[in-house]
């Protein structure tokens, strides 16, 4: 069991790495992606700046935690799109009836989809959240949250991708759907909790989970606190838990296209 398991990590650890070797036979448009991602995400901290300036906190932020908000989101972003990129157009998958591609490879069925492509300018992503950390708020102890938050972020940013993308498996037409359900993840994000209320706090907290994957997280590395760390790995592991087993149930419905297509 431990052997095939290694296996099957080995597999999709060399997928990821020929994915991107792929992106990089260009290397000035690979480098100039990766280049104009961070100066895209760099430009909002002018935005930031002139809202600080003109008041000293947001939504009980202040520009340290709202840059140390968006270096979390940006960094979880990046590696998740780095890493599965895939999950993100799952539900084109289903809908076209390419998953026949995968269903033959003789790897798990879950970890050849997702990691089966990446998106090279969620490298300046990723990037950009860990240099934005080490500026507005570095510590020793806060930068090895800020990584293993960068972890379940991610791993919480793509089980819920996987979730809302499986839909497609019973109903139609929902692709628009899950596409702005992780949209609006990534777009509430970036924004300090405090501001929400009543019943936009609620759907952040317990139906878009932006809560558990960013704002909880920012709230242990500003003020420790081990009790809210233990429920964010709990709930990443519950999530993922979820995502596998909807991926799944969903796949036993899923018609093939007879395409004739390989994937190599």
């Amino acid at each position: 069991m431990s052997t095939a398991v290694k296996n099957q990590l080995r597999v999709c650890l060399l997928s990821v790495k020929y994915n991107i070797m792929r992106e990089m036979v260009n290397k000035v448009t690979f480098l100039t992606n990766i280049l104009f991602m961070m100066l895209n995400n760099a430009a909002f901290i002018i935005q930031w700046s002139i809202l600080f300036g003109l008041r000293e906190d947001i939504g009980g932020y202040s520009m340290k935690e709202v840059m140390l908000l968006w270096g979390l989101t940006a960094s979880s972003f990046g590696l998740s799109h780095i890493l599965f990129a895939r999950v993100f157009t799952i539900h084109e998958l289903i809908i076209s009836g390419k998953l026949d591609a995968y269903l033959v490879q003789p790897k798990n069925v879950l970890l050849s989809v997702m990691t089966s492509s990446t998106t090279a300018s969620a490298i300046g992503d990723f990037l950009y959240g860990i240099v934005v950390m080490c500026i507005f708020s570095f510590s020793v102890r806060r930068f090895l949250l800020f990584l293993l938050f960068t972890v379940t972020g991610t791993l919480i940013i793509t089980a819920f991708a996987i979730l809302v993308g499986s839909l497609s498996f019973w109903f139609v037409r929902t692709e628009m759907f899950g596409v702005h359900m992780v949209n609006s993840m990534i777009s509430f994000a970036t924004y300090p909790d405090g501001i929400f209320h009543g019943t936009a706090r609620f759907l952040l907290y317990y139906v878009i989970p932006v809560g558990m994957a960013i704002y909880q997280p920012v709230h242990v590395m500003v003020k420790f606190d081990g009790g809210i760390l233990f429920r964010v790995l709990k709930y990443t592991l519950c999530i993922w838990l979820a995502a596998v087993i909807v991926f799944y149930r969903g796949l036993r419905r899923y018609s093939s296209s007879n395409l004739m297509e390989a994937r190599m």
